[in-house]
């Protein structure tokens, strides 16, 4: 069974700088695209950012553009969330997941792999 791994997370002052690492315990995992989703308390889960394994094409969601990049590393299996210019409103637990499909799409519903999340907490 793959596992999904998060690092990367803590507490930040606003206007701070997080990266998050998500590393798949199997190097022979290789799939399609990958995602980063949140989760505040009492909120739904959204979708972050995605990207295209293959092509490293990228999808953002609006609160996340201009602010976090999301890139891999696909010899060490890995994938990363550049967060800068953190606001309050980021703070949630943060998950990666993963797809067998080269479509990146924006619902949770669409990924079948998932880390157990890394809480990032941004301070005003």
């Amino acid at each position: 069974q793959v596992q999904l791994v998060e690092s990367g997370g803590g507490l930040v002052q606003a206007g701070g700088s997080l990266r998050l690492s998500c590393a798949a315990s199997e190097r022979t995992f290789s799939p399609y695209a990958m995602a980063w989703f949140r989760q505040a308390p009492g909120k739904e889960r959204e979708f972050v950012a995605g990207i295209r394994l293959s092509s490293g094409g990228t999808v953002y969601a609006d609160s996340a553009k201009a602010r976090f990049t999301i890139s891999r590393d696909n010899a060490k299996n890995t994938m990363y969330l550049q967060m800068n210019s953190l606001k309050p409103e980021d703070t949630a637990v943060y998950y990666c997941a993963a797809r067998s499909n080269i479509l990146i799409v924006t619902t949770s519903r669409g990924y079948d792999y998932w880390g157990q999340g890394t809480q990032v907490t941004v301070s005003s």
